[in-house]
């Protein structure tokens, strides 16, 4: 047993470094070997200056120092026969003089070996290129003649250079040319004009390519363009000059800048505007250049493929263009190889995680060379995204090359395996101090390195157990993280680390001060000129710790001013001026800390009320108010607000007349009529408003007629024979005069009709009556007054009240779709029979059951000559008709009419419950659907069994006529649990299934208590299957359909795929089974499923999520039905570990070690019994029955054993349902000791002592008895 747990324990340690190396990269100390290590290279692409001496950078480092060798376009390059190649002193860069030789001779694609006695290291191939500024050629470049308002191209067409030249237009002068929305230079360095102008004449127009890398320019031949305007061209709609055609396509790279382009020509001058079609763009990587005309998005990503639309617009139209942008990727790590520090004899895994579009392909190489040419190594195991490590030897160190490649290029990363028997040793300084503040973090360092890698233990001053817990984090690295620092923390604390060559600890200290803090802060201040103002700062902080107190003003230092008085926790300003408002902030800093407090010092006040109000130029409809301004109180004065009161109507009541500037002391006052006037002013700055001034003198101005009708009139009955004609009346400022009333007017529309009208007052509504139902009429509400009326008023539409309509629908009819649903359709109703504002029909449909009153409503806009009625009843009759409604109400109905709706599958079966279990039997009783939904075709029985692992045995199936609600199941194997299906039928096809387990009884003294049911419920089935089940207990769950084609679509998971179920009830018999990845653009792959309503979907990868559903196509291959989306996840599952009791040379061994103790046993008994009986033998001679050997009642152990009697049973043996043996079967024999039976081991390795000539599994075991020493028993004891 202990073997065996120390092998348990030996795999777990195992993993647990496993683990360990996957996650944790180690730097090897330079003073211990290591195989050498990339440190710097030159970049992939190296373009280099022909001028000077070409350097192609390789350094590295190890133990040894590692030796270098070079390859020039695959082969080895020799430099000590080339004097012009010299490589640097400990290093392996390469300098090259190209003085007096062409550089073309050293261009080439270099790659570098950086080699010691543990592996070999290999950098980029470094791809040497001279950088190339060709002449440009000679050309004859002839004048450019257009008509102005024509756009212009002017082309650059640059030589090719390495890297391209960067384009920009000159003229002779060497300014650049002026650019803005019409004149614009494209990506290619071509010069558009979107439409010339007389102005655009010129002969100098030069286009001109710098070259970076040398830094020389050239230039093209000037290019004269002569704008004539004797036949101009008109103003037109835009269209592209670049790209051409409706659409376009681009490619990018992830991490690339997509850069796409629209130049439009027109008249007048087009503006361009961008979007995306399928989103947003994103906002923090998109920027628009060249006068809008370039859309620019940084640092690509997936999510930017799409549609981007550019609108080119102008006062003629507008035109667009579509660029579908995809998005590539060259290789990319999710994780590069880590090196990897192993122990002899442990285990590690080297990870090459790349990503890319296409997927990129891996291959391993060591030290330089691909690792199928390697030598063989036993302990290695490639795969495709990894190398596996197992019992390294010493000596095995090496340099791998992980190099994953696609059409868009390549990566290649350096990883070393290197094998060291170190003991620990902390890299961390003895005895370091550590301060921190109380209630914050504190780490601590234990930086160590050891092979095999070290444990690292903490513990503190005066206590013997290890730190851990909630308050403590032991990270990777070794370092200590106390996550909130108290006073009781500081101490002495010892790290330790151990690994099986040896022991190292470290000492530091912790120290944990007092947090910094102010107690009393500065508080804000308002102060007046000439004033004094102290703000106060007390600081507490640690006594162990230095404070310093700084006052900032404005974030800067204070004033060199001797009225800044600084103490030890004040500041105080004395006489105070206007340039002392500010923020003023007192920080206490210390060496561990700092707090920080802030104040605002403001010198404001309201404004004092302005004084001397005089009225001036007196008029019938205005007046000038002037008014002095009082103090604005060092708070200049915004705005002044003019108030008057109405004396004559709205005594002591002000109001806001207007605003004026602060800047201004006078207004000039538009009055109304017939009010008595008094006019105030009040100031106003940022503190807020001044006192009201003084009233001045009063001013009435005469009544005049009325100058503004009343608003808001509107015109609407709410009767079926009058209107209602209502407005907002005028207040008492718009009167003008005296006797205000309103002239109320109105009139039928469909006619030559004359006005009505009425006048009435101190109202805001009347109401004519008598008129017609629902007919237009126009009103007008004007007021009057003793002076006169108001302008004539603008009539108002409206009409009288609604009244319920006169008829019902015609042509009223129904189309049966399917089982669940119709489409009723209808004639519009006569404008004239709606007597009102037409709002749609309405449908009321029931079904024809006594039972269910229900009456269904369904409505339906006024345009709509037809409706769907969804979830219908199979199988039923229902009524309908069809009614209009307006705003007053519904109108007649249409005659009732009835239709069928066809048959479709069943419901559930009601019950299902198992009765009468015996030995091999049983009878399953169950219920008929409470929705038939058609006529029962019959019902379909199905079973299995399922074993203790709970994995499901063969499916059996039954069908049963309709008639019946039992079936008794014979040939049943006794002491099996089996699971039952069943569901019933029409002839749509199959309804949904219940489910029930039960376990046929393996003892006769049970059947009397049958025990039935042990799980109900939702069953996902093994495929092929029945796919869907319900639970046995109601309500039944309602199903919702997403199509009307399919409907109880489910799906489960497991370790063989996906199985979906669904039912279908369309015509069309070509399903398929379409799936893609979640929140992916892949297309849906789609698998044939030949008509079945089960499917198994194989090839899923774990831990990915799916998004999957059912189709139905027709002939042509066009989709006619789709059901609903399903999500679902692929768990990943775990690799199984070997179990050491099911290896051959374990259960050999102890099949050996008992038949060896047996013989010995077996001697043993015939020497001390030799002519004799056991009292055992005695004990079972009493007994009546010599076939029968019951178990004792109270713990169910066996009777005591006979040496001669072979059929009573042995400890561990199976024993039959009925409690006997047969006497045939003996107890002796190799078969029942375990020779090629069912003897196997515990998980943890002990030895199940269980033997049978059966070959079912046991489903009961006795216990152990405690008499004599039988075979069985002694091998029991033994193990």
């Amino acid at each position: 047993m202990e073997s065996i747990l120390q092998c348990v324990l030996h795999v777990s340690v195992t993993i647990l470094l496993l683990l360990g190396h996957m996650i944790t990269a180690l730097e090897v100390p330079l003073d211990l070997p290591q195989p050498p290590t990339i440190t710097h290279q030159s970049p992939k692409d190296y373009i280099v200056d022909p001028r000077e001496s070409i350097v192609v950078h390789c350094e590295a480092k190890g133990k040894p120092h590692p030796s270098f060798s070079w390859t020039r376009n695959g082969t080895h390059f020799d430099i000590d026969k080339d004097p012009k190649v010299t490589m640097k002193p400990g290093a392996g860069t390469l300098v090259i003089d190209i003085s007096g030789e062409k550089p073309e001779a050293y261009e080439g694609v270099y790659q570098c070996t950086a080699r010691n006695e543990h592996g070999a290291a290999v950098s980029n191939n470094i791809v040497v290129r001279q950088s190339r500024s060709p002449l440009w050629a000679k050309e004859r470049i002839e004048p450019i003649v257009v008509q102005e308002g024509v756009s212009l191209v002017l082309q650059c067409r640059p030589p090719a250079g390495l890297p391209p030249p960067i384009i920009f237009w000159m003229d002779n002068n060497f300014l650049r040319l002026i650019q803005n929305s019409r004149v614009s230079q494209a990506l290619n360095g071509d010069l558009y004009f979107s439409n010339v102008r007389t102005e655009d004449t010129r002969s100098d127009y030069i286009c001109y390519a710098r070259f970076p890398h040398t830094q020389t320019i050239q230039q093209k031949q000037p290019i004269t363009v002569r704008v004539l305007n004797d036949s101009p061209s008109g103003e037109r709609r835009p269209t592209f000059l670049v790209p051409s055609g409706a659409s376009s396509s681009a490619m990018v790279l992830r991490g690339d800048v997509l850069q796409l382009e629209c130049i439009a020509e027109g008249l007048p001058t087009p503006e361009i505007s961008w979007r995306k079609d399928s989103g947003d763009l994103p906002m923090n990587r998109t920027t628009l250049h060249n006068f809008q005309k370039t859309l620019m998005i940084s640092d690509v990503t997936e999510a930017d493929a799409g549609d981007y639309r550019c609108m080119a617009s102008n006062s003629q139209g507008a035109v667009y263009h579509i660029i579908t942008v995809t998005v590539k990727a060259a290789p990319y790590w999710i994780s590069t190889p880590k090196n990897l520090i192993l122990a002899p004899k442990e285990t590690g895994v080297l990870s090459c995680l790349p990503s890319g579009n296409p997927k990129p392909i891996i291959s391993w190489s060591m030290n330089g060379i691909p690792i199928e040419n390697s030598p063989r190594d036993p302990s290695r195991k490639v795969e495709e995204d990894s190398i596996i490590f197992s019992d390294v030897q010493p000596g095995s160190s090496a340099v791998y090359q992980c190099n994953t490649s696609n059409e868009f290029g390549y990566l290649l990363a350096n990883a070393f395996v290197n094998v060291l028997a170190e003991p620990p040793r902390v890299l961390t300084r003895p005895n370091e101090v550590y301060q921190v503040i109380a209630n914050g973090p504190a780490l601590l360092d234990c930086a160590t390195f050891g092979s095999p890698i070290p444990k690292i233990t903490w513990f503190k001053e005066g206590q013997n157990s290890v730190l851990d817990g909630d308050d403590y984090e032991q990270h990777n690295n070794g370092s200590l993280e106390i996550h909130t620092a108290q006073k009781a923390d500081s101490g002495k604390y010892t790290c330790v680390a151990i690994n099986s060559l040896g022991k190292k600890e470290n000492h530091v200290y912790l120290e944990v001060k007092e947090p910094t803090r102010i107690l009393k802060q500065p508080e804000y201040k308002v102060v007046q000129r000439k004033g004094n103002v102290l703000f106060e700062c007390k600081v507490k902080h640690d006594p162990s710790l230095i404070p310093t107190m700084t006052w900032l003003k404005n974030d800067g230092e204070l004033p060199d001013d001797e009225r800044f008085v600084v103490d030890m926790d004040s500041l105080t300003i004395y006489n105070v001026t206007e340039g002392d408002e500010g923020t003023y902030t007192c920080i206490m800093n210390t060496t561990l800390d700092q707090d920080s407090a802030s104040a605002r010092l403001t010198l404001v006040d309201q404004p004092d009320p302005p004084t001397d109000l005089e009225m001036t130029e007196l008029r019938a409809r205005s007046v000038q108010l002037t008014w002095v301004p009082g103090s604005d109180n060092n708070s200049p004065i915004q705005r002044f607000i003019i108030q008057y009161e109405d004396v004559l109507h709205q005594q002591g009541v002000w109001h806001n007349l207007t605003e004026v500037p602060g800047t201004k002391t006078t207004a000039h006052l538009a009055l109304s009529p017939y009010v008595l006037y008094a006019f105030r002013v009040l100031a106003v700055n940022e503190v807020g408003f001044s006192q009201p001034s003084y009233p001045s003198a009063r001013y009435q101005t005469e009544p005049a007629a009325p100058e503004e009708n009343p608003s808001e009139v509107d015109a609407a009955g709410n009767e079926h024979d009058n209107l209602v004609i209502s407005w907002k009346a005028l207040t008492s400022l718009q009167s003008s005069g005296p006797g205000l009333q309103y002239k109320v007017s109105w009139r039928q529309t469909d006619g030559d009709r004359d006005w009505e009208s009425v006048t009435v007052a101190n109202v805001s509504k009347y109401v004519v009556l008598g008129t017609p139902t629902y007919v237009p009429f126009e009103v007008k509400v004007q007021a009057v007054n003793d002076y006169g009326s108001a302008p004539e008023p603008t009539a108002v539409r409206g009409f009288s009240g609604e009244d319920l309509p006169m008829a019902p629908p015609e042509a009223v009819q129904v189309l049966v779709e399917n089982s669940t649903l119709a489409e009723v359709q209808w004639d519009p109703i006569n404008p004239q029979m709606v007597r009102g504002w037409l709002m749609g029909y309405k449908v009321y449909y029931w079904k024809e059951d006594p039972q269910i009153e229900e009456q269904k409503v369904l409505t339906f806009g006024r345009n709509k000559t037809q409706g769907k009625l969804p979830g219908l009843q199979p199988y039923s009759q229902y009524t309908f008709n069809v009614r209009a409604f307006n705003e007053k109400g519904e109108g007649p109905s249409s005659p009732n009419q009835q239709f069928n709706t066809p048959e479709g599958v069943p419901g559930p079966p009601a019950s299902l419950r198992i009765t009468n279990p015996s030995l091999d039997s049983l009878t399953v009783e169950w219920g008929p659907p409470v929705e038939l939904n058609g006529q029962l075709t019959g019902y379909t029985l199905r079973y299995q069994p399922i074993n203790s692992t709970n994995e499901l045995g063969p499916l059996e199936e039954v069908t049963l006529p309709a008639n019946t609600t039992s079936c008794t199941l014979h040939s049943l194997k006794y002491s099996t649990r089996y699971k039952f299906y069943l569901n019933a039928n029409t002839v749509k096809g199959a309804g949904p299934a219940v489910t029930e387990e039960t376990v046929i009884i393996m003892d006769e003294d049970l059947m009397h208590h049958p025990a039935v049911d042990v799980g109900k419920g939702h069953t996902e089935l093994p495929h092929p299957v029945f796919p869907t089940t319900l639970s046995l207990r109601p309500p039944f769950p309602k199903v919702h359909l997403s199509s009307p084609g399919f409907g109880n679509v489910s799906s489960s998971v497991g370790e063989d795929g996906a199985v979906l179920s669904w039912e279908y009830w369309g015509q069309d018999k070509n399903l398929f089974v379409e799936y893609t990845v979640d929140n992916s653009k892949e297309e849906w792959t789609k698998e044939s499923v030949n008509g079945s309503q089960t499917y198994l979907l194989k090839g899923l990868k774990a831990g990915t999520s799916y998004k999957v559903r059912v189709v139905a196509k027709d002939h042509t291959g066009v989709t006619v039905h789709s059901s609903q989306e399903l999500s679902i996840t692929v768990p990943v599952i775990p690799s199984q570990q070997v179990d050491i009791a099911t290896q051959g040379w374990f259960i050999g061994l102890m099949c050996a070690i008992a038949l060896l103790i047996l013989v010995l046993l077996i001697a043993c008994f015939i020497k001390r019994n030799k002519g004799g009986k056991y009292p055992v033998k005695e004990k079972e001679d009493a007994h009546a029955d010599p076939e029968i050997q019951p178990m004792k009642d109270d713990d169910g152990t066996f009777g005591e054993y006979s040496d001669t009697e072979d059929h009573k049973p042995l400890k561990g043996s199976r024993t039959p349902s009925n409690g006997t043996v047969k006497k045939d079967d003996s107890d002796d024999s190799l078969v029942d000791y375990g020779e090629g039976g069912e003897g196997q081991f515990n998980e943890d390795g002990s030895f199940i002592g269980q033997y049978s000539g059966k070959k079912e599994r046991d489903t009961a075991e006795g216990n152990e008895s405690s008499e004599a020493p039988s075979p069985v028993n002694a091998m029991n004891s033994f193990v």
